[in-house]
């Protein structure tokens, strides 16, 4: 096993996109948390999926455009972002570096992009919000507790978060092979600090002879009434996170629910599923501009941002290039990353004639057969 290498102090001339930062990234890592950060679950195949269809989808290029006014700004939920990147909910990000959430917060508001902070962060939820201008949103696993899981929601709240994401396609962890065949397991120091204090858990054993199903762990696992219920809870907009078919997108829908993550967790938790990308057009066309779509999963590129929004995603949420970047480099490999996929898709929509966000559709798009 090799010894992870120092941190970057200074970004290297030879990084010209995001994916440069990976191979940066493992570097510094242990292969424990390499095995976490990379990782997918089973054979990893909807992990590659994620990326490769993307790849598939091909521009169409226009030419002799005016371009002379336009730019990436985006109003969601009442806040102008910058441009139509959030940062994803990325647990445990002190496996990465030292300075973990903060690292990223400050990278996020250099930017003016927006951070999801994850309900497992290794810093308190207070403590991000007080040291960092970034828009931040909160994403919640609901938990076994739901008094405790009320009382989250009401601290992202009182400390200004501006939205409230429930991840709803985890009820259980997935197979993730790789990292049990590297030992995976949280190293001292490393805690869901935000958990603490949370009541525990009472088991009890599932009935026939199951392994999981008819026990207490999926007993409390979340239901659409749990929807029901934060949002008489909280006053935030509140999203959820881990849709990939049209029938829950229209239970969603109906639900109350003010937005849509398209969202297969990154690969990490069913394996075989298809690639977001390749949903989205459908849970967009299902939701009937009810409420804004966001695209989770296999942003590599500027111009996977490009062809999210053609297929009707209002923004996209980006995992592991920025969480490569803050192992690499911290909050300078951050900003980096951000900077690269900003103009990346800056450049994408000038080749492909649009001046702003609202002129990118499916006619910039050309599918293959």
């Amino acid at each position: 096993m090799a010894v992870p290498l120092p941190r970057l102090q200074q970004i290297p001339s030879s990084v010209a996109a995001p994916a440069d930062y990976e191979q940066l990234a493992q570097q510094r890592l242990t292969d424990q948390a390499w095995a976490y950060l990379a990782g997918g679950a089973a054979d990893e195949i909807t992990l590659r999926e994620n990326v490769a269809a993307f790849q598939r989808l091909q521009l169409r290029a226009r030419v002799l455009r005016d371009l002379t006014t336009g730019g990436t700004q985006l109003d969601l939920f009442g806040h102008v972002y910058a441009t139509p990147i959030l940062l994803a909910p990325v647990a445990h990000q002190k496996l990465f570096h030292p300075d973990g959430e903060l690292a990223t917060a400050v990278a996020a508001s250099a930017a003016s992009v927006g951070m999801v902070v994850s309900t497992q962060a290794t810093v308190a939820i207070e403590d991000i919000a007080r040291q960092t201008a970034a828009p931040l949103w909160f994403q919640l696993y609901v938990q076994p507790d739901r008094g405790f899981t009320r009382a989250l929601a009401q601290r992202a709240e009182a400390v200004g978060y501006r939205a409230l994401v429930v991840t709803v396609d985890a009820p259980v962890s997935g197979m993730r092979n790789r990292e049990q065949r590297a030992g995976f397991a949280l190293p001292p120091g490393v805690e869901p600090v935000n958990l603490r204090g949370m009541p525990p858990v009472t088991t009890r054993p599932p009935a026939k002879g199951a392994l999981l199903l008819g026990g207490s762990l999926l007993a409390d696992a979340p239901t659409w009434r749990d929807l029901e219920w934060l949002r008489a809870s909280t006053r935030l907009p509140l999203l959820i996170k881990g849709v990939m078919t049209a029938e829950d997108a229209w239970q969603a829908a109906d639900s109350g629910v003010d937005g849509i993550v398209v969202s297969n967790h990154g690969g990490r938790t069913l394996d075989t599923q298809p690639a977001t990308i390749d949903v989205l057009a459908e849970i967009v066309g299902a939701v009937e501009g009810r409420m804004p779509v966001l695209l989770d999963g296999g942003v590599r590129r500027g111009s996977d941002i490009f062809k999210a929004l053609a297929l009707g995603a209002r923004a996209v949420l980006v995992g592991r290039p920025y969480v490569y970047g803050l192992a690499a480099a911290g909050a300078a490999g951050v900003a980096h990353v951000l900077q690269m996929l900003r103009a990346e898709l800056e450049v994408t929509m000038a080749l492909t004639g649009c001046a702003e966000l609202s002129e990118i559709g499916p006619p910039s798009l050309r599918r293959p057969g």
